[in-house]
C-alpha cells in the first residue's frame, strides 16, 4: 500500500529532481514521466527528464515541448549527483535505466520509485509501489486525487489517460475496474480526446513496422502439449532488412497469445548484444516467476527478461522447456 502522503512531503519538501524510466519506453512510462512533469512544475520546482532510450516516435505528442532528455553521460552525469531527488517510475530494477546505472547507483541523493510491478530490487530509499494499480499512471493520479498536491489540467489528464489506456489494453485487462473507468471518465471531462490518443499510439505507425509485423507472424510457431505456447522470433537480419526499431515490437507478443489454445505466448527479440524476451500468459500462470528465472519480472501475466551478451540459440531451448513446465504446473491451478 502506497503512503501517498508521504510521496507529497517528498516532492513538496524538495526543490529539484531528475525522473527517469526504463530502457525502451511504453506509454506509461513516457505519461506518467510527463504528468509528473507537469505536477511538479506546478509547484514551482526545478525538473527534468532524461531517459536511456530515445522516445518512441509514436509517443512524442506527449512530449510536444522535448522536455525529455535521451542519457548522454558527458552532458547529463552531473546531474544524476546535483539533482535533490532521482524518481524512477514505471520499473523497479536499477538494470533498466542500462547506461545510467552506474551514475545512478553512485549518486547519494535521494532516490524513489513509483511502480507497479511486482518484486521490486532494494535500489532506492523509498519504494513507493502497489502491483494492485493497473499503471504508474493510476499511481499519478491518485498521488494528486488523495493529496490534493496540484490541480488537475490537461497537461495532466493527457499523459496520465495514455499511460492508463494502454496499460490496461484499451479498458480490458483484469485490472479494468469501475475505478478505472470513473477516472477515465474524469480525464475526459478535462478535455482529453481518447480518439486522438488512441490515433497516435495505435493508428499511425511507420511502414517499416507494419513489415517487421508480418515478419513476427510468419515467425510464428505453435507447439506444446495441444499447441498451448505460442512463439515469434525476431532477428537482426529482420530489423535490417525492415528497417524497424526495437520499440517498434511493443504489443507484437500479443499476437502470439491470442492464436485459439494458446496459453504462453513468447517473443524472442535478438539485440546488438543479447536479446530480450516478452512473456504473456492467460489465467493463472505466472510468467513473472518464468522471467525472474532469466533476470527479469513483471506482472502475473505480463513479463519481460533482457539477457545481454547470451546468445538466443543458447536460451531458446531452455526458455520454451521452462515454459512447458510453468504450463504443466499452474494451468490448471
Amino acid at each position: 500500500m502506497i503512503v501517498f502522503k508521504e510521496l507529497a512531503s517528498i516532492l513538496k519538501n524538495n526543490n529539484s529532481f531528475l525522473i527517469t524510466t526504463h530502457v525502451n519506453p511504453d506509454a506509461d512510462a513516457i505519461g506518467s514521466e510527463i504528468a509528473l512533469y507537469n505536477v511538479l512544475l506546478s509547484l514551482n520546482k526545478k525538473v527534468c527528464i532524461i531517459n536511456h532510450s530515445e522516445t518512441p516516435y509514436n509517443l512524442k505528442f506527449l512530449d510536444k515541448d522535448n522536455i525529455i532528455e535521451k542519457f548522454n553521460p558527458d552532458k547529463n552525469s552531473k546531474l544524476l549527483s546535483t539533482a535533490d531527488v532521482l524518481v524512477c517510475v514505471d520499473f523497479n530494477r536499477a538494470n533498466r535505466v542500462v547506461s545510467m546505472e552506474k551514475y545512478f547507483r553512485e549518486s547519494n541523493k535521494l532516490k524513489i520509485c513509483i511502480d507497479h510491478h511486482q518484486n521490486p530490487e532494494n535500489f532506492v530509499d523509498s519504494l513507493f509501489i502497489d502491483p494492485s494499480y493497473s499503471s504508474t499512471g493510476e499511481i499519478i493520479y491518485d498521488l494528486v486525487e488523495k493529496t490534493k498536491l496540484t490541480k488537475f489540467s490537461l497537461s495532466i489528464a493527457n499523459p496520465l489517460y495514455a499511460a492508463i489506456m494502454t496499460d490496461t489494453g484499451s479498458f480490458r485487462f483484469d485490472r479494468t475496474t469501475p475505478k478505472i473507468h470513473r477516472i477515465a471518465a474524469k480525464l475526459l471531462e478535462l478535455g482529453v480526446n481518447p480518439t486522438e490518443v488512441y490515433d497516435k499510439i495505435y493508428d499511425q505507425s511507420k511502414f517499416s513496422k507494419i513489415r517487421l509485423l508480418g515478419a513476427a507472424l510468419n515467425s510464428l510457431v505453435l507447439e506444446g502439449g495441444k499447441n498451448k505456447i505460442g512463439y515469434m522470433i525476431l532477428t537482426r537480419k529482420l530489423f535490417k532488412e525492415t528497417k524497424a526499431l526495437e520499440s517498434d515490437t511493443d504489443g507484437f507478443v500479443n499476437y502470439a497469445l491470442s492464436v485459439e489454445g494458446v496459453k504462453i505466448g513468447l517473443i524472442f527479440i535478438e539485440l546488438n548484444n543479447g536479446f530480450k524476451v516478452s512473456f504473456r500468459s492467460k489465467g493463472n500462470i505466472p510468467v513473472n516467476k518464468l522471467a525472474e528465472e532469466f533476470g527479469g519480472g513483471g506482472h502475473t501475466n505480463a513479463a519481460g527478461s533482457r539477457l545481454f551478451d547470451k546468445k538466443l540459440d543458447d536460451y531458446l531451448p531452455l526458455i520454451l522447456k521452462k515454459a512447458k513446465q510453468y504450463l504443466k504446473n499452474y494451468e490448471d491451478v
